[in-house]
């Protein structure tokens, strides 16, 4: 009885500390932006707009808020757009070799990451006339997700009933008509899956952006955040804290808008 006791004493301080851990850090982030004079310790704070005003009258904070919208927004358009076309036909159509294919192309993807390819893009951009364009760095980011989107996504093609589609086919429709009509309403909790995994992968992206665009008035706030700091190389722990909380925002909207739509429950939209 003695050593039970002890041991649930013992898991309920791991998971103390452990939450602990997670839960002070959050905690900054959300009192810091309201507080007159921040500092690294947590603490009550005296509710001050002060913070917030010096972020609005910042002239690439919330631009770059924008930039991030549209980079993370436009690759996730083109992965689920291109992953689709890719992974339904690479599950319908045999193909000698397709299951090595992919498993090659998911493992060049994760030895092969941005920064180890990151000579060859920028020397690509430049032959291609792509640098300070953010279409050329979302068309660069959608090539470097694109492999791992596909593979995930197979799966959620392999298990849509080909019997739709085939009944579909004899009332004659199209094969862009099935896609559309038939594949998209049964794998669309899948197609969210892969947009979100995209939108947070690119809204995290510090590396390409900030080799690929020079251009501060078109840089995401993953580079801005580098610039917040004092004349004297200090971090300025106002401004970071309140762009940090700004920063946060849609990342959580995402969540709670995704949880709230599919529940995290990934099944088809057409019960068998």
């Amino acid at each position: 009885m003695t050593r039970f006791v002890l041991g649930r004493i013992g898991f309920c301080t791991l998971i103390a500390v452990l939450l602990a851990f997670f839960t002070i850090p959050l905690l900054w982030l959300v009192t810091a932006p309201f507080t007159t004079d921040p500092t690294y310790e947590v603490s009550v704070p005296d509710f001050t707009w002060d913070n917030f005003l010096a972020v609005v009258e910042h002239p690439y904070a919330l631009p770059s808020l924008w930039n991030s919208v549209v980079l993370s927004v436009g690759t996730a358009l083109l992965v689920v757009l291109f992953s689709a076309l890719a992974a339904y036909a690479l599950s319908r159509v045999r193909l000698p070799g397709r299951d090595a294919l992919l498993y090659a192309l998911l493992l060049l993807s994760s030895i092969i990451t941005g920064t180890a390819a990151m000579v060859p893009l920028f020397q690509l951009a430049v032959e291609l006339n792509l640098i300070d364009s953010q279409l050329g760095l979302i068309l660069i980011l959608t090539g470097g997700l694109l492999p791992a989107a596909i593979f995930m996504l197979k799966d959620f093609m392999d298990a849509t009933p080909k019997s739709y589609e085939e009944s579909a086919r004899v009332f004659g429709a199209t094969p862009l008509q099935i896609v559309r009509h038939v594949v998209v309403p049964l794998v669309r909790p899948g197609l969210a899956t892969i947009a979100v995994w995209a939108v947070a992968n690119v809204w995290g992206n510090f590396l390409m952006p900030y080799l690929l665009l020079s251009d501060v008035e078109k840089q995401p706030a993953a580079v801005i955040t580098y610039t917040l700091y004092t004349e004297g190389g200090q971090a300025n722990l106002s401004m970071l804290s309140t762009f940090g909380l700004l920063y946060s925002i849609p990342v959580v909207l995402m969540y709670l808008f995704v949880s709230k739509k599919y529940g995290f429950r990934f099944h088809g939209g057409i019960k068998r």
